[in-house]
């Protein structure tokens, strides 16, 4: 079975890594992989004018790539990609989102992580004034990432609804609410949204994506109560069986500490 072998090659590395290194260290599991990262509006709930899923977009890129996904198989996508040089985003259409993760799965066959933030509504994620439906994004995932290891991660309101159409033993699926439920903080003045906030603060602690789901889930349970954001949204989160045994040895990158803070560690 294919698992099999990648579950005993996703060991293998774990082992490696804690013996000492040459000066070059070796890929991570997710140097292979294809990615993508959409910012679906340029607006606020209220309708007006908003950073807040470039922002998004921009930082969990970086975030990302810290984590070991090679930024040469890892493209951004903007509703309004010309404001943003710095990152050269492509124009989120579903026509370019579709094509561009084509190319990307076409080389890098290791797996997929496909992250969407935008508005949303029980019928889909908006993508530039129209909406992807939950049976869209299942197709375009089908298509392109087919049976190997993908982690879908669905930042809007009502997200929830992309469980079950996206559900594959193969997968892994974050979504920022429950199919129900808004999720919170797409105004004029917020940086982030709180999901997305918080996929930001806990993946530098997290290990792997098996970790980085409950500290999500709770990062944001505390934010909503902190800020007293009523009814919670409750992200959901699902594994498929072939993926739940595999996913913990994913291990996330993490740079080497300064030489000063490994002599103090000894």
């Amino acid at each position: 079975m294919r698992w099999g072998a990648a579950l005993l090659l996703a060991f293998a590395l774990v082992l490696v890594a804690g013996r000492p290194q040459p000066a070059r260290a070796a890929p991570g599991p997710f140097s292979d992989w294809a990615a993508i990262i959409v910012a679906g509006d340029w607006r606020a709930h209220s309708g007006k004018p908003s950073e807040v899923f470039d922002n998004g977009r921009r930082d969990l890129a970086r975030a990302f790539v810290k984590a070991g996904f090679s930024p040469d198989n890892l493209t951004q996508f903007s509703v309004r990609p010309e404001r943003y040089p710095d990152t050269r985003p492509q124009h989120a259409t579903p026509r370019r989102i579709a094509e561009q993760l084509f190319d990307l799965a076409g080389r890098a066959r290791g797996g997929c992580l496909v992250y969407f933030t935008s508005h949303g509504s029980p019928d889909g994620v908006v993508v530039n004034d129209g909406l992807l439906t939950p049976a869209g994004v299942a197709r375009l995932v089908d298509d392109t990432c087919g049976e190997r290891p993908t982690v879908v991660v669905i930042s809007a309101c009502f997200s929830g609804v992309f469980v079950e159409p996206l559900a594959r033993p193969d997968r892994m699926i974050l979504t920022a609410a429950r199919a129900d439920r808004a999720s919170f903080g797409c105004g004029e003045q917020d940086r982030y949204t709180y999901f997305d906030a918080c996929v930001l603060e806990s993946l530098p602690k997290v290990q792997n994506f098996a970790a980085l789901a409950p500290a999500v889930r709770a990062c944001v349970a505390k934010r909503e109560h902190d800020l007293d954001a009523d009814p919670p949204s409750e992200p959901q989160v699902y594994v498929g069986a072939e993926l739940r045994p595999v996913l913990p040895f994913l291990l996330f990158a993490r740079p080497d500490p300064p030489a000063a803070d490994r002599r103090a560690g000894g």
